[in-house]
């Protein structure tokens, strides 16, 4: 592999700062911590774990997941966003190896310009690899492709009671397995070497196609899967099980003849009042979103960024909720049960509480990466709500009922409130995965899933 360095960072001592509030994309839950560890090189990161007491620790990179799968109140984090070296590159393979917290965007800048683009990306590029591997992120071209996960040929992780582990198909498989789609609680990823993916250049060829059924969405989906790579439909939550939306997919395009200049919109500087998100807003948003893509529908050449990250052209954009934040909620229900994805729809429109930011995806036939890995066979839907206090956790907790009824599952790095019986059943390897995790680290989210459940 040859070596592609970073831009040179002086070197500097680790550092702990006491924090009031980290708070993960949702806003919610709010949350202090104890103290945020913040290295500036690798070789930092073994003291810190070592000075650390039990289950006192958990990483953390650029907190854009939703709930507390993130956070560990009352306890310790390690920032790593320091850790942002590119470490090698092979121009002839497409191999890149990098620190755990290189982002996604830095992946993009450096190495599109030279051809390469990520295997699999998630709707917003402000993650860090150190996410995209804990989580083990999907996106619009799992049918084809699986989960960022699969991507991801070897690591190095820091473990608190073994070292600098080498993880990959020859040594130490299981704990790569372990790790992908582990949440942070394997160990604190120091480098990965990550599949990047050979493109034509910065320009999707992109169709938008309306729809007004589950069956038209359905027969969209098959037909565009063996000739798209990625594919995706907003819907209409207020429309209920007739479920209305527009279907986009794209296939990476060539330079398109024109030159491209990357996106910068603008940001939100303050959370919105409460009232500016409520059911008749939302329900006028749905309205005007679907006239204007029904009445212009067909092909068009679009930059990578507007295709894959619509939203990150507002930056700050989780401020629109409001102070009390938002929950997302990301299930997905086996296609052998579309009564339940239906009813699904139906319970969510009945509420007024509808989403504007609601995606519906087919996921793909390919085997999980990690041993808790989210994505299945199904379809995957994920829609955003204002906290609204106990009217929302109660739309919420009936959504379960369909999920767990159905079969389906819910996706951690999504969550703030998951049941524990809902976790059982969404993860029922979760037992096995326990003996891969650090006994320095643990998170909000896991204690409040497994503990009760582990006594």
């Amino acid at each position: 592999m040859s070596s592609q360095s970073a831009t040179s960072l002086r070197r500097q001592p680790a550092s702990n700062s006491p924090s009031t509030r980290i708070l993960s994309w949702g806003c919610y839950p709010k949350t202090a911590h104890l103290h945020v560890h913040k290295p500036a090189w690798n070789d930092q990161v073994p003291q810190i774990l070592q000075a650390a007491s039990p289950g006192s620790l958990l990483p953390y990179g650029l907190g854009r997941s939703y709930g507390d799968s993130c956070l560990n109140a009352g306890r310790e984090l390690i920032d790593c966003r320091r850790l942002n070296r590119f470490l090698a590159f092979d121009e002839s393979t497409g191999i890149l190896r990098c620190e755990s917290g290189v982002s996604l965007s830095d992946i993009v800048d450096m190495f599109l310009p030279k051809g390469w683009f990520l295997p699999v990306t998630p709707g917003t590029r402000f993650v860090t690899v150190g996410g995209a591997i804990a989580n083990d992120v999907h996106g619009k071209n799992h049918h084809c492709a699986g989960t960022f996960g699969t991507h991801v040929s070897q690591i190095g992780l820091h473990r608190s009671n073994d070292g600098l582990v080498t993880c990959n198909a020859e040594y130490n498989a299981d704990m790569l397995h372990a790790t992908i789609g582990g949440l942070g609680l394997t160990g604190i990823i120091a480098w990965a070497d990550i599949q990047l993916k050979r493109v034509a250049g910065p320009w999707i060829d992109a169709e938008s196609i309306p729809f007004q059924s589950l069956t038209t969405f359905l027969d969209l989906s098959r037909e565009s899967n063996d000739r798209f790579e990625y594919t995706v439909a907003w819907l209409d939550c207020f429309a209920g099980k007739s479920l209305r939306g527009i279907f986009f997919r794209g296939n990476h395009a060539g330079d398109a003849g024109r030159k491209f200049h990357p996106r910068r919109g603008p940001k939100l500087l303050f959370a919105l009042p409460g009232w500016a998100l409520n059911r008749y807003s939302v329900k006028a948003f749905n309205a005007a979103y679907y006239k204007l893509h029904a009445r212009k529908p067909g092909a068009t050449v679009v930059s990578y960024d507007r295709f894959f990250y619509p939203l990150d052209a507002i930056r700050q954009w989780n401020l629109i909720y409001g102070r009390q934040g938002f929950l997302q909620y990301q299930c997905v229900i086996p296609e052998t049960n579309l009564e339940a994805f239906e009813e699904l729809l139906d319970r969510i429109a009945l509420s007024g509480m509808g989403s504007f930011l609601g995606v519906v995806k087919q996921f793909g036939l390919a085997p999980p990466a990690g041993m808790l890995s989210f994505p299945r066979p199904g379809l995957t839907i994920a829609l955003d709500f204002a906290m609204r206090g106990e009217r929302t956790l109660q739309l919420m907790q009936s959504l379960d009922e369909v999920v767990l009824e159905s079969g389906g599952a819910l996706y951690p790095a999504k969550d703030a409130r998951m049941p524990p019986a809902l976790f059982e059943a969404s993860y029922p390897r979760w037992r096995s995965f326990v003996p891969y995790i650090d006994p320095k680290l643990s998170s909000s989210f896991w204690r409040r899933v497994t503990e009760a459940q582990a006594q």
